[in-house]
């Protein structure tokens, strides 16, 4: 067994986790469980005025990321049966998640249990091997406004208006809302069986089908105001239903030669139930989404081809085409109102920006090519660098359209021509290309020294997304970032000095009203001990206390009026964590 405990200095974060397993010969039983929790954690410097968080709500320093704690606790049971060639899982899953801040959306999540089962089954046959899988997943899960966003809306009469004061939730916008549930549950089961079939000994054929069914209710109780008398129903028993069947080749010519093609095909069947808003003045829209065609479906085609050469014990070249096809999710295709506020709650992108979906979305298609040249010394011990350029051609890619609906213009008038603010989206579909290059190196200065060893390593990603429809760039696209660092070991010890550095994200997404972000470099300092059953972790994240932006980290709505589509400062990105201590134990027993 094993049991560990960890404490993070910034957001005072504080986790542990305990496993234990009973085996013999032909059978085991093993138990896993971990828990964490964390508060806000503070960023290198300030970015926004202290104060309250919103009203009626605590304290917020002028450093410190709203919507950015946590709790979370985790635990499986897991069982196996070998017999002769043939082995059988089992695994059961618990999750709980009390609360979990989001400092890039309107809302936060106060509540998410799931439930998971898989079952496996691996058997070793003359002709090769059978592996088969089954999964159940049960998950109910809850938005509101944490402790750093605005609860209580009151009545915005007189000037100072009742915001953050406990009152009866009423109708009308003189009434007052109790903040603003959002609750979601969804099944996920499906199943895989694939054979590996050995054709002779220098040719493989992998074959299989996969079916997976997802069922998802998304629903909003009246709360106030205009979230009232009725319950809001975004997705009413939305299905997702995949079955897939799928082929791949492989073939060692010879030590030098390899080659694989892949082929599979994917039919998506998609639908949901009718809709109905808070209260009347949805049921126009709600009426044109019944009255629509909602069942979709899509027959989808993947391509893998692949070329390894190995010229020498030094060296390895690959080349790869993949045609890859993506069909919407439910919320792409299946969310339906343009009323501002309920835009605004429909955000997978962190973006701060409001979104509806779009029952015409046709499925994504990308074309990649991509190369990669691998060189290193013959045990592949003392260096190796290696170099993957891609370059992706996308049809039907997901994107947006500014909204230019009534609903849409009211929430901003100038919302199809903004340069700045948030803005209203409808999901649409564009042609894209994504190029980029990803670099990794490593190389063993010191070896087995009276000192130890010591090697140093660095990555470095590049990546570039462009809208070929518009011209714009894509969005949440990775500035130019890499890492480089020495590790030094010796006996038990194990230190580590990391510099982590990303440039400035100028090619923003227009359409979105993207904030750029700088430059940065960082430094990290990582050591462990490690002696018979213990082992020891300490270190430092961003040692000099740096403040920057994250550039993935998406728009800072993590308090305040967050509902409110004028309330939220625009032009704020998430800054990343600033200087955090760690330290950690764990014990085999």
């Amino acid at each position: 067994g094993e049991i560990g405990a960890f404490y993070r200095s910034n957001g005072n974060v504080q986790g542990g986790n305990v496993s234990a397993t009973v085996a013999s010969e032909n059978a085991s039983l093993s138990y896993r469980g971990s828990t964490a929790k964390a508060e806000d954690y503070k960023a290198g410097g300030d970015f926004k005025p202290a104060g309250l968080a919103a009203a009626g709500r605590g304290w917020l320093a002028a450093d410190e990321v709203g919507s950015t704690m946590y709790k979370s606790n985790n635990q499986s049971i897991a069982m196996a049966v070998l017999n002769s060639n043939h082995q059988f899982d089992v695994k059961l899953g618990l999750q709980d998640i009390p609360y979990q801040g989001w400092a890039n959306q309107r809302m936060d999540m106060t509540g998410n249990d799931s439930k998971q089962a898989n079952l496996r089954y691996e058997g070793q046959y003359g002709w090769g091997e059978l592996e088969a899988r089954a999964y159940y997943e049960n998950t109910k899960h809850a938005m509101q406004f944490g402790d750093d966003k605005l609860f209580w809306y009151g009545n915005p009469m007189p000037a100072a208006p009742n915001d953050g004061v406990p009152c009866t939730p009423s109708a009308g916008m003189m009434g007052c809302a109790a903040g603003m549930p959002m609750d979601t549950e969804g099944l996920n089961i499906g199943g895989t069986l694939k054979a590996n079939i050995a054709l002779s000994a220098g040719e493989l054929l992998r074959v299989g089908a996969e079916t997976q069914q997802y069922r998802l209710h998304d629903w909003w109780d009246p709360s106030g105001k205009g979230m009232w008398p009725n319950t809001f129903w975004n997705i009413n028993g939305g299905k997702r239903d995949r079955l897939a069947a799928f082929g791949e080749w492989e073939s060692q010519l010879n030590a030098q030669w390899l080659t694989q093609l892949g082929l599979r095909y994917e039919r998506v069947a998609m639908d949901t139930g009718t809709v109905q808003g808070y209260n009347p003045t949805y049921a126009a829209e709600a009426a044109v989404f019944n009255a629509a065609n909602r069942k979709k479906t899509d027959n989808n085609i993947d391509v893998t081809a692949l070329v390894r050469f190995t010229p020498t014990d030094t060296q390895t070249i690959e080349f790869g085409y993949a045609m890859k096809t993506r069909s919407p999710n439910l919320y792409e295709r299946y969310t339906w109102s343009t009323g501002g506020m309920a835009m605004r709650m429909i955000n997978m992108a962190g973006d701060g920006n409001g979104y509806v979906g779009n029952l015409n979305l046709n499925p994504e298609k990308a074309h990649t090519i991509s190369a990669t040249f691998d060189f290193h010394d013959a045990e592949q011990e003392t260096w190796g660098i290696k170099v993957t350029p891609y370059y992706s051609r996308i049809k039907d890619y997901i994107d947006v359209n500014r909204c230019s609906t009534a609903n849409c213009i009211a929430s901003n008038p100038a919302n199809t021509t903004a340069t700045t603010g948030f803005v209203y989206l409808q999901f649409a579909n564009k042609s894209a290309e994504i190029h980029g290059v990803d670099v990794s190196g490593q190389f063993t200065m010191v070896k087995d020294s009276d000192f130890g060893s010591l090697s140093a390593s660095g990555i470095l990603n590049y990546v570039r997304g462009k809208n070929r429809t518009t011209n714009d760039n894509l969005y949440n696209i990775m500035p130019l970032n890499g890492r480089v660092g020495l590790t030094h070991r010796l006996s038990g010890w194990t230190n580590a000095l990391e510099v982590e550095m990303a440039g400035a994200k100028t090619k923003v997404s227009q359409i979105r009203n993207e904030v750029k972000t700088g430059g940065y470099s960082l430094l990290h300092l990582r050591s462990s001990y490690e002696w018979k059953q213990v082992r020891i972790d300490v270190g430092a994240e961003n040692l000099l206390n740096k403040f920057y932006n994250d550039p993935l980290g998406g728009a800072y709505t993590g308090q305040g009026k967050t509902m409110s589509g004028a309330d939220v400062p625009w032009g704020v990105p998430v800054p990343g964590m600033g200087r955090s201590v760690y330290v950690g134990m764990t014990v085999k027993l």
